[in-house]
C-alpha cells in the first residue's frame, strides 16, 4: 500500500511569517487563454524551448487515456494533437506525462504504462516525432532493469549540444509491489539519469542517488555550466529535504541540500521542487511542513547552483506547495505555489527580488485544495508567463490556461 504524508491544515490558525527582505512593488495582469484541452482533461504540463511553449495533458474516455499537446501561437493555442493512447496507462495526479520540443525541432514525449498487476508497477515510455506530431516513433523505455516496480516522475530536457536527457525515479530496489518503502525491508527508491542521441539510441543510464523520496516530482534546469537536477532526498533517519546535483566535467556531483530544513517525515509528501536557470543564475522553489507548519519557499543562486541564498517564504498563511519558479531578465524570480487563504486554495505567484524582497501575491485562479487539482504549472517564454491548471466542473476535470506579460 502506498503511504504518503497527510497534513491537517487550518489556515486561519497559522500566523504569517515575516518575508525576508521586505515588500517590493510589482504587479501582474493575468488574462485567460482559451484552453486547447477537451472535456475530462487533467494532468497539464508546460515546457518551453527556443521554439516556444508546449502544453500537454491527458484526456480520459472511459478506461482509455490519451496524451495530447498544443503549442503557443500569436493568436492562442494551436489545435490539439494526440501523441499516444492506451487502456493500460498509469494515470496519476502528480506523476504526469510531458511533451517537449528539442533544439532541432524534434518533439519528445513520455507517459506511464502499467507493467504488472501491482498498483505501482509501471514504466516510463518515450516516443519522438520529426514531423510536428503527425506521426510518432514506437515507444521505448529508458530503464532496463525489468522489474515490475515504479518507474516515474520523469523530467525530459535538452542536453547540451544535442540529444535528449531525462531523470526519473526508479523503484528497482523496492519490494512488496514496489512502493511501500516505509515498511521494514521495503527497499529504496533511486534517482536515475539517461540520455539519447539524435539517432534516438540510448547513450547513458546511471544512478544519481541511491535513496530518495518515493513519489516527489523531479526538476531540471540548464545553467551555463550544464544541467542541474533538484529532487527530494531521503536520509537514513527520514529527513526529506530538497537536494541538488550538477553535471560537472562529465560526472554528476554528490547531492547536496539546498537548505538544511531538517524536515523529518516518515512517508512521502508528494511535493517536489522546481528549478529555473539562466547563465549562472538559478532559482529553486520547494515545500516543507516541518513541525506540521506547511510552507513554501524559494532561494536564489549566482554560482550555477553550487550555493544558495537564504530561503524566502512564499505563502502568507499556509501552503499546499506544488511549486513552480521562473527567473526574470533582471535576475529576480517569479514563484508559483498553492496557498490556503480565506478558507480556500489559491494558485498564486509572487516576485522575489535579488535582495530577497517579495512582492504582494497575485492570484491566478482559485482551485480545489485536494489531489483532483493536481499540480498547477507556469513557464516563462520571452516577455510572458504562461499558466496551466486543472479545475473541476460538473463532476469532470478541465485544464485551464492563462497568460501574463512580464519583464
Amino acid at each position: 500500500m502506498r503511504r504518503t504524508a497527510l497534513f491537517v491544515i487550518c489556515a486561519a490558525a497559522l500566523a504569517a511569517a515575516p518575508l525576508a527582505g521586505g515588500q517590493s512593488k510589482w504587479s501582474l495582469k493575468v488574462d485567460p487563454l482559451t484552453t486547447p484541452a477537451g472535456s475530462n482533461s487533467a494532468q497539464p504540463q508546460l515546457s518551453v524551448s527556443k521554439h516556444g511553449v508546449v502544453i500537454s495533458w491527458i484526456e480520459r474516455n472511459g478506461p482509455e487515456a490519451t496524451l495530447k499537446f498544443a503549442e503557443r501561437t500569436a493568436s492562442g493555442w494551436s489545435a490539439a494533437r494526440p501523441v499516444a493512447s492506451g487502456k493500460d496507462w498509469f494515470v496519476n495526479w502528480a506523476d504526469v506525462p510531458s511533451v517537449v520540443r528539442l533544439d532541432d525541432g524534434t518533439l519528445a514525449a513520455h507517459w506511464l504504462q502499467k507493467s504488472g498487476p501491482e498498483t505501482y508497477a509501471y514504466d516510463v515510455r518515450l516516443s519522438y516525432s520529426k514531423d510536428d506530431g503527425k506521426t510518432w516513433s514506437p515507444a521505448v523505455t529508458p530503464h532496463h532493469d525489468g522489474t515490475k516496480t515504479e518507474h516515474g516522475f520523469a523530467t525530459l530536457f535538452q542536453m547540451p549540444g544535442a540529444g535528449l536527457g531525462l531523470v526519473w525515479l526508479a523503484g528497482r530496489k523496492m519490494k512488496n509491489g514496489g512502493h511501500d518503502a516505509a515498511e521494514p525491508g521495503g527497499g529504496d527508491m533511486t534517482l536515475r539519469f539517461g540520455t539519447f542521441g539524435t539517432d534516438w539510441k540510448q547513450t547513458a543510464e546511471v544512478e544519481l542517488d541511491a535513496r530518495v523520496c518515493e513519489c516527489c516530482p523531479t526538476a531540471v534546469a540548464m545553467t551555463a555550466d550544464g544541467p542541474i537536477v533538484a529532487y527530494r532526498d531521503r536520509s537514513p533517519d527520514e529527513v526529506r529535504d530538497i537536494y541538488i546535483t550538477r553535471l560537472e566535467n562529465g560526472k554528476w556531483t554528490e547531492g547536496q541540500p539546498v537548505h538544511a530544513d531538517g524536515w523529518r517525515v516518515p512517508a512521502c509528501p508528494v511535493n517536489g521542487p522546481a528549478l529555473s536557470a539562466h547563465g549562472q543564475q538559478v532559482a529553486v522553489a520547494w515545500f516543507n511542513a516541518k513541525d506540521n507548519q506547511p510552507k513554501s519557499f524559494a532561494a536564489l543562486s549566482t554560482d550555477a547552483g553550487r550555493t544558495f541564498g537564504a530561503p524566502v517564504r512564499l505563502d502568507d498563511e499556509a501552503s499546499l506547495g506544488r511549486v513552480d519558479v521562473e527567473l526574470l531578465t533582471d535576475g529576480s524570480a517569479v514563484a508559483a505555489y498553492v496557498e490556503f487563504a480565506d478558507q480556500r486554495a489559491q494558485f498564486r505567484v509572487r516576485r522575489i527580488g535579488r535582495d530577497g524582497s517579495t512582492s504582494a501575491p497575485v492570484t491566478v485562479s482559485g482551485m480545489a485544495g485536494n489531489r483532483s487539482s493536481g499540480y498547477p504549472r507556469m513557464v516563462r517564454s520571452g516577455d510572458e508567463l504562461v499558466f496551466a491548471w486543472t479545475e473541476r466542473e460538473g463532476g469532470q476535470s478541465q485544464v485551464r490556461t492563462a497568460v501574463a506579460a512580464v519583464r
